[in-house]
């Protein structure tokens, strides 16, 4: 029995490989290019490395479509994104949350439902999938890219459904980069203190690396904030994740995760969470830190992987066939996230 299931595991190892690989060269490609494009454009254009790997990865469509690189593309966007995902969870310390306070917390939590549900009432009202609604809501929401690729794993299989998750990665990454620009003198212009603008921009920029580029710009104690803000959001990933999948059940449909209450990687990331909150402040700390740093990258470069997967999988006719309605459901729960955040910010003064 021993030897079929090594057989087995082997023969799927066998199988996933060249797709895997093919993912992971991706990724690799991607990383060395984005210095190489700032340094030749001398830093006019910077791209994170996620965009790069999807760009390279939607080129690539046609070599990626033969049924040999199939099952490693599939492992890496269905399973690999999983591991990586959880992970996330080393980047969370609950003491840091709480020194919010409750009213911010409470104010965050519901600026991001308000942002979620934007998503969904956009999408139908300009006739556009549900799923898209749920990826762009959560990636104005929670997390740009990262949210995106979780959200995905529950919303259920609809046509075109690549296209959408990558349109929505693209579409995160260069809206946070428009308004890493343009908030921080919004806030100027707004009176808003050290802490207010470090909320503001904490709770309303999607990408991480642009929060920190923003906030640290202004000052370090704004940045500080707004780190503290962000990954409070990065806290609520899954539960933003569950609640997205137990909405498409109630739909009734197939909601691919969500069928389990609580997904296993769920459990992993709060736990690892837990971890990150209590180690550090004890005589462990030494050990725990290295193998942190490692645990952090690796999640790095699954999402890496499988965002180049993503591409791989994603055809330029179908991103090309994305008209004006989908730029105004993702751009409407940008645009909801800055009002309500905006709003929020005042009541609590």
């Amino acid at each position: 029995m021993a030897g079929s299931g090594t057989s087995d595991a082997l023969t799927k190892a066998r199988g996933i490989a060249p797709g895997l690989l093919l993912s992971l060269g991706v990724a690799v490609a991607a990383v060395m290019a984005a210095p190489w494009l700032k340094a030749i454009t001398a830093g006019r254009i910077s791209l994170p490395d996620m965009v790069i790997a999807l760009v390279i990865g939607i080129a690539l469509n046609s070599v990626a479509q033969r049924p040999f690189f199939q099952p490693g593309i599939t492992y890496a966007v269905k399973t690999l994104l999983r591991y990586a995902i959880a992970l996330l969870g080393l980047r969370i310390a609950f003491g840091d949350i709480v020194a919010l306070g409750l009213g911010t917390a409470f104010m965050i939590v519901g600026v991001m439902a308000l942002t979620l549900l934007s998503g969904f009432i956009l999408a139908r009202f300009l006739g556009r999938e549900a799923g898209l609604g749920a990826l762009s809501g959560a990636a104005n929401a929670v997390c740009g890219a990262s949210a995106t690729l979780a959200t995905a794993t529950v919303v259920p299989d609809y046509k075109n459904k690549s296209a959408d998750i990558a349109f929505t990665v693209v579409m995160a990454n260069a809206i946070s980069t428009l308004v890493m620009l343009a908030y921080p003198p919004l806030c100027i212009w707004l009176g808003f203190s050290a802490h207010e603008t470090g909320v503001m921009l904490g709770l309303t920029i999607q990408d991480m690396a642009q929060v920190v580029g923003a906030a640290y710009a202004v000052s370090e104690p704004v940045g500080n904030t707004a780190v503290i803000v962000k990954l409070f959001r990065v806290l609520l990933l899954l539960p933003v994740v569950l609640a997205i999948g137990w909405y498409f059940l109630r739909r009734g449909d197939q909601a691919g995760e969500a069928k389990v209450p609580v997904p296993v990687f769920a459990l992993v990331f709060i736990l690892l969470a837990a971890l990150n909150s209590f180690l550090p402040a004890t005589p462990l700390a030494g050990t725990y830190q290295p193998i942190k740093a490692v645990l952090v990258e690796a999640s790095r470069w699954g999402l890496l992987i499988a965002i180049a997967a993503l591409g791989l999988g994603t055809s330029l006719s179908a991103l090309t066939s994305i008209g004006w309605r989908h730029v105004a459901v993702f751009c409407g729960a940008g645009l909801m996230i800055l009002f309500a955040g905006t709003g929020g910010i005042l009541l609590l003064r």
